[in-house]
């Protein structure tokens, strides 16, 4: 069984595309090959700045011979058909054979398609895969009509059989006409070479200063790049989506490690490495003690005469220049922020955060309150997160964060520190923006958690009441992140807090400042005025109801558009809260399931109300998966589903609710009385244990009652001749279904 070597050699192809290339190509070779009738035994793509290779072990050397029978028409059908039928079939009508079949005689064709080489079959997917091949972005050259993603100069595709001959598989794309020869490295190993096998490819190919392997080059790097900061008392940090990028920039990697001059030392250690990945792709080099980066590595794609000194000097005068800016940066932000940030403030007043949402600046003002309302919650300072949220997002305006925007939130934790602001608060600066990504920490500081949240909340609010919710794959705000975070920040933290007020004062917010750009000036104060006073007596209930009743009562009614907001909020919240909170509820799914909860215990505790407390449903799904997991658990779900499918079926034949209390003088049968003293138990018992919040302690108490159902069931028939005795024994089975739902909604339990 030969093997298939293909390389198709070309001008650099940009680093962020290679690895998906490499696999591209082996997928769509190993495919079209499958589907003309070959087999192979293992196939593995390779790529380098200048090659995508791949290399196929144990391809069968033709296709199969493949016999085909056909059923064709009956004998009498149209001359036309049965014409149509042998065009159809490649034959001829001798070729046909006759056979009686119920409905008649029917013409039946044999057809026999004989194998065809490898080199023939290898040849025609090749020339499909490249001139289809679905790179990112493409070009065209010359005057060929070929796309690739740079120029394409070279293509070299052979089989090797068991003996180790080498043949060349025929083929011309777009005048590229491939042979057996390949070139190596641009400036190391000049002019072409041939090979006749993979293994002698990547043998000459090393000869010839490249390194095939993408893993191997990795390990290369970064084992030569510690050694020398090793040598130096001194450590790289390590970066692996650097790294990644650095091995598709190079086919020969010279690792080299220069100084940082020392007047660039004193810059933040996030500022140097990230000034220095950006824009130079080098690793930064630091000191263990200090934790202070003070050397570099840099990954050159050849050797040198002087041992690197000449790429080393050049790189260090494009890095000092690089430095320079990154520190007049931050001398200028550094006044700005001991001057109280206000100057970045009132620049965020001219920065739109949404169009409909208005600036950053009134984000801002929104967050603040916000954080403010959620500390008492949380255990934090009311006027520390209230600072909090002012400043927090102070450094968008900063020069270092807007060269760097990936630094925002850092920068701002090391300008409040600068400007004297109490250590939570600098803390929050950088924590709020937390978690952006499954693998993220929460923040845990009560200050910290406070802004988190409210920025959280704020962004999704903010587009419900704008009616900006993520479709289907679509989610250009990363609401569905923010949902996340809002609960990994609860679950994890763990929080007793009560999100619905919050919402819905948010949600009054946002639309309370939609609603007040045709507004003038003092019906907008008075506007902040109601919202003011909601916000003091909350929003549900009689005492929201005062408040609009208070606004309908006034001789002018502020004016918001189409009339005054607040006579239509009532209806308005309630709808955008509850939407608001089952797309937390699909969140809150995602994130117990990842903990191994069963989806069906998650709704079965959803089911229960207090839906906006996310540790509450969390601990009771964790108490009833863990009681389910029993087997004493199990037959009780079974006898719960039981009473409530026969209590059921007698309420809808009877059209009455047997909802009235059973009466233990009634019963008859002492399993039957010892499930009334089993009931009456478990019910003062889950009662407890729920006012406690001991949820295990009420999944328990429930499962206790697995034995005394089993033996009512056992020993008693439901549906008596006698009507009293069926009555209360179906007031019975009512009483189950109430104290088991008392402890989880196990109507929406699956088995």
């Amino acid at each position: 069984m030969p093997d298939l070597l293909i390389e198709l050699f070309s001008e650099e192809i940009p680093a962020r595309m290679q690895a998906r290339a490499a696999d591209d190509l082996r997928k769509r070779v190993t495919d079209g090959l499958v589907e003309a009738g070959l087999t192979y035994a293992g196939a593995a793509g390779f790529a380098t700045p200048r090659r995508l290779t791949l290399a196929i072990e144990g391809l069968t050397a033709e296709s199969p011979t493949l016999r085909e029978e056909r059923k064709g028409p009956r004998i009498d059908a149209p001359e036309k058909a049965i014409e149509g039928f042998l065009r159809g079939a490649g034959v001829s009508r001798e070729d046909l054979e006759i056979r009686d079949e119920k409905k008649g005689q029917v013409y039946y064709a044999s057809i026999t398609r004989p194998g065809r080489p490898a080199a023939d079959l290898v040849a025609e997917v090749l020339e499909q895969v490249i001139r289809h091949f679905p790179w990112p972005k493409s070009m065209r050259w010359g005057g060929g009509s070929l796309r690739w993603v740079r120029p394409l100069h070279s293509i070299l595709c052979i089989l090797t059989d068991d003996a180790g001959e080498a043949q060349i598989v025929r083929l011309e794309v777009d005048g590229i006409t491939a042979g057996d020869t390949t070139e190596g490295h641009r400036f190391m190993s000049p002019g072409r070479f041939d090979v006749s096998s993979f293994d002698d490819y990547v043998a000459k190919l090393k000869r010839a200063h490249v390194i095939l392997n993408s893993e191997e080059r990795a390990r290369h790097i970064w084992q030569e790049a510690t050694n020398q900061a090793f040598a130096a008392g001194l450590e790289v940090v390590e970066d692996k989506g650097l790294l990644a990028e650095v091995v598709g920039l190079v086919e020969w990697p010279v690792v080299l490690m220069g100084q940082i001059d020392t007047e660039f030392l004193d810059l933040p250690a996030e500022v140097l490495q990230t000034s220095m990945k950006e824009h130079q792709k080098f690793f930064s080099v630091k000191n263990p003690k200090s934790g202070r980066i003070e050397r570099f590595v840099i990954v050159a794609n050849r050797e040198t005469a002087d041992h690197g000194a000449t790429i080393l000097a050049g790189n260090q005068k494009v890095l000092s220049a690089r430095l320079s800016d990154a520190k007049f940066f931050w001398e200028n932000d550094l006044r700005i922020a001991k001057d109280g940030m206000q100057a970045w403030l009132e620049k965020l007043e001219s920065v739109t955060f949404e169009r409909q949402l208005g600036t950053q600046a009134a984000r801002i003002a929104r967050i603040r309150a916000l954080a403010k309302e959620l500390a008492p919650a949380l255990g934090a300072d009311p006027d520390r997160a209230e600072q909090a949220g002012r400043v927090a997002k102070a450094d968008l305006s900063s020069e270092m964060v807007y060269e760097f925007p990936e630094l925002q939130g850092l920068m701002g934790r090391y300008y409040a520190q600068a400007a004297g602001l109490p250590d939570d608060v600098a803390a929050a600066c950088e924590a709020h923006y937390a978690p952006l990504g499954p693998s993220d920490a929460v923040p845990s500081h009560p200050v910290s958690v406070a802004v988190a949240l409210a920025d959280k909340l704020d962004t999704l609010t903010g587009f419900w009441a704008i009616d900006q919710k993520p479709t289907g794959s679509k989610d250009p705000f990363a609401l569905r992140r923010a949902a996340l975070g809002v609960i990994r920040i609860v679950l994890e933290n763990g929080l007793r807090l009560k999100l619905d007020r919050f919402i819905d004062a948010q949600l009054l917010r946002h639309k309370i400042n939609l609603n007040a750009g045709t507004a003038k000036d003092n019906e907008i104060d008075t506007l902040e005025e109601v919202l003011d006073e909601i916000a003091d007596h909350g929003v549900f209930g009689a005492a929201f109801r005062a408040v609009i009743d208070k606004v309908k009562a006034k001789d002018n009614p502020p004016e918001t558009g189409d009339g005054s907001l607040l006579r239509t909020v009532g209806d308005m919240v309630p709808d955008l809260s509850t939407d608001l909170l089952a797309f937390f509820h699909d969140r809150l799914k995602v994130v117990l399931r990842d903990r191994g909860i069963r989806h069906d215990v998650i709704d079965a505790c959803l089911g229960l109300g207090g839906g906006d407390d996310f540790a509450l449903i969390a601990a009771r799904a964790q108490a009833l998966q863990s009681v389910l997991e029993t087997e004493e658990g199990e037959n009780l779900l079974q006898g719960f589903k039981r009473a409530n499918n026969i209590l059921a079926q007698a309420e809808e034949k009877d059209g009455v609710e047997y909802s009235f209390g059973a009466d233990p003088k009634f019963a008859k049968d002492p399993t039957e009385t010892a499930l009334f003293q089993a009931l009456e138990e478990a019910e003062a018992k889950i009662a407890a244990a729920n006012e406690a919040e001991d949820f295990a302690a009420a999944m328990a108490a429930m499962a206790a009652l697995r034995g005394p159902i089993d033996d009512f069931f056992e020993a008693v028939q439901i549906n008596s001749n006698q009507q009293v005795l069926r009555r209360n024994r179906l007031n019975l089975l009512f009483t189950i279904r109430q104290i088991c739902l008392q402890a989880a909604d196990l109507t929406r339990l699956e088995g």
